[in-house]
Parts: structure tokens; sequence; C-alpha cells
């Protein structure tokens, strides 16, 4: 038969005077109840004992926390399980003999709480942003309108033009948001008026602008449409004289201020152009052709005559611009007079480059600078130089070597 061990034999002794403890717990005499005061009786309270009928829950199949815990880094998981308690002895054993009280032990630091990280505040449809939802929620509220008619009516044209650009100063309302009185409409209207210093500077750059527009129309008109006028009002007279050649009806002799009686060819700058009695502008010059020194100036010979100076006068630049080139004439060059009768032809023997225009010896019968030393048949061509102005005089001088008559055909110098 074994024998029975020694902590068995003191096991009822423990038990009731556990008992006897425990019965010991009054609110009444137990300045905190649920606590010994006693350092002996504290590891003896017993744990609650799980039901034994209810059943662990099973895990899930799911991660309840989703993608939050993992992607969002929400709620953390504690890295370590909580100790346990010590569980407790069954009852009608005895416990052994607790050792003598040792001194307690310096609780540990509490560890820092982590602060929990941001969580986006999810949809309830999908996980992408709603970009009309963000729209609206971007856009500003409607101002209210509490004033009249009107301003409810300025509100609707705000509105109206919120994306078209921002409202102009009338339009918008006073700053507490009710309307302009009279008086402070009347003081806006007056600000917003340009000043005087505006207008002026307004006024002088319109008239800048206008100027400049009058002046590239004129130039336009001198360097381009004068050109074209006068080279029609010239072929149209050539047309006219040739046609009263052929009909008999110009007789050579005396003609009027304007009139045309003779062709000036100058076969190497390809001129070709009437010449009229007079060197009026208006009445020839600027029609195209050239003007013969006549009755209205100073009178010079014809091409018919036994001596003279043939002299013409044209424009350089403008108006048909026929003596445009003649500085380029060499000595030897021909220059062609047809009348209603003869060919003149004569050939370029000098040129004077610049001279004073009331230096009206260039054109004498025996002209002045030109190396002509006694009587003869010449020719001066006069024009403006530098171009484009009219400070100056070319003089071009010419004696003629043939004269022939139109039932012979026209001189080598055309023909060729």
């Amino acid at each position: 038969m074994t024998a029975v061990r020694p902590e068995r034999e003191g096991g009822g002794e423990s038990g009731e005077l556990a008992d006897a403890v425990r019965r010991l717990d009054d609110p009444l005499s137990d300045p905190l109840p649920g606590q010994h005061p006693s350092p002996w009786f504290r590891a003896a309270q017993e744990e609650p004992q799980a039901d034994p009928q209810r059943p662990e829950p099973e895990p899930e199949w799911y991660d309840p926390d989703g993608y939050a815990t993992d992607w969002y880094g929400g709620a953390q998981r504690p890295s370590e399980p909580a100790p346990a308690p010590a569980p407790a002895p069954a009852p009608g054993r005895s416990a052994p003999a607790p050792a003598p009280a040792a001194p307690p032990a310096p609780a540990p630091a509490p560890a820092p709480t982590p602060e929990p990280a941001f969580i986006p505040v999810r949809d309830d449809e999908t996980v992408a942003l709603r970009t009309a939802d963000t729209r609206r929620a971007a856009e500003p509220e409607p101002p209210v309108v509490t004033g009249g008619r009107a301003e409810r009516r300025k509100a609707a044209k705000r509105g109206g033009r919120r994306h078209a650009g921002a409202p102009t100063a009338e339009d918008e309302p006073a700053t507490d948001g009710r309307p302009l009185s009279r008086v402070e409409a009347r003081r806006a209207a007056k600000a917003a008026k340009p000043g005087a210093g505006v207008i002026a500077s307004r006024a002088i750059g319109e008239v800048f602008i206008t100027l400049g527009v009058l002046m590239l129309l004129f130039v336009t008109y001198q360097l381009w449409w004068s050109n074209i006028r006068a080279h029609n009002l010239a072929g149209s007279a050539r047309d006219h004289l040739e046609d009263d050649w052929a009909n008999g009806k110009r007789k050579p002799g005396t003609f009027e201020p304007g009139q045309g009686f003779a062709i000036l060819y100058i076969p190497k700058l390809d001129v070709v152009v009437p010449i009229a009695e007079g060197i009026s502008k208006t009445k020839v010059l600027d029609k195209g052709m050239v003007g013969h020194y006549g009755k209205d100036s100073i009178p010079t010979a014809m091409p018919d005559a036994k001596t003279g100076n043939f002299s013409l006068a044209g424009h350089r630049n403008t108006h048909g611009e026929p003596f445009r080139y003649i500085n380029r004439l060499e000595p030897g060059d021909p220059i062609v007079v047809e009348t209603q009768d003869k060919y003149y032809v004569y050939k370029m023997s000098s040129r004077l480059n610049q001279t004073s225009p009331s230096n009206t010896a260039v054109i004498d019968p025996v002209p002045a600078g030109s190396g002509f030393t006694k009587p003869g048949r010449y020719i001066t061509l006069t024009t403006c130089t530098p171009e484009f102005t009219s400070t100056y005089r070319m003089i071009v001088w010419g004696k003629m070597v043939e004269e022939r008559p139109r039932s012979k055909g026209k001189p080598d110098a055309l023909v060729e």
C-alpha cells in the first residue's frame, strides 16, 4: 500500500483557510474591494473559467480589415501576445509554503503608443476618383442674391459669363452684397470714364495712324498707280497720233500746248513715247509724254529746222518715268524722232550729270557745256536728278546724223 505523500496531508487545512479568507471580502470592511491586502492570497484568485460548451470562433477566410491594414498601414496588430496569467491551483490541493516576500521589482516603463496612420475616406462605389464630383466640389457656389430684380438680373449675367471671363466693373455688386445707390452708381460711372489726358492721347494716336495710312497710300499712288495711269494715257495719245497721220489729218507746223506731234524712240532703253508741245506738268509730263520747250517756256527749234537745238523734258520717276535711265546712254547710242513725214536720227554725244534747274544755257542753240562750238542740228534731253527728287537737272546731248523720209521705211536704228 502506497504511503501518503506529505504535500497531501495539509491540503484540507489550506483549503479551509482560503475559504475563510474569501468570506472576509466584505465591501464594508475591505477598503479596496477585489484586492487582498496581503500578498499571500493575490495569486490564489481564480481566473474566470471558460465556458466548455461554447466553441471557439473559426478564423475568417478573408481579412476583415481589408486593404486598409496592408496598404494604408491602418490598425497595427500587436507583435507579441499579452502574457497569460498563471493558472490557479486546483481546489482541494495544498499550495506549497510561500517563500519570504522579495522586494517588488520596478515596473517597466510603458511602451510608446504608435500614432494611427492616416486612413482615407473610402468611396462606396469604386476606388477610382470621381472626376465629375470633384469638379462640382471645386466649383464655387453661386452667390446668394439678396437685392431686387436688377440685382438678380446682374447675378444671372455673371453666372452666364463664369467661364468666359471676369465680370466687368459695371456688373459687380457692392462689396457688402447690397445694390449700389444712385449716388454710388454715378460715382462709379464717372470713375469709369477716361480722363482728359487719355482722350487726348487717343486722339493724337488716331491722327498719327491716319496720317501714316495716307502717306502709305500716297507713296503707293506715286510709285505704282501713277505709272500705270501715265502709260495708259501715253499709249492712247500715241495711237491717236498714228491714226491721224494715217488719215492725213495732221500737218507739220505750229502746235497747241499739250498737242502731240512726234514720237521719241530710244532703242537702248526700250523707250517709245509721244512728244507734245509744252512742258506743262498737268497737260503733258504727268500724262507720261515728253514735252518740247516751246512758246510757253523757252522756245527751241523743231526737228525740221536747218539749225537749232531740239530740247525735250520728261519725268525720271513716276508718271511713266520715260527718262529714268538716260544716265545709261553712252556716246554713239541712237535717239530717233518720228514725225508725220520723216525720221530724224541723232547720236548721243555727251552728258552733264548735274546742274542747276535755272541753268537754261544748256538748251541754247549752241548748248553750253555740250562740247559743240558752232550752230548745228542738236537734241537735248533734260530730267530731274537725283532720283525721286527735283533738286538738280541731268542733261544729255546728241547730234543729228540722218534725216529719212517715212516713205523709205524705218531707219536702221529702229530695224536692228
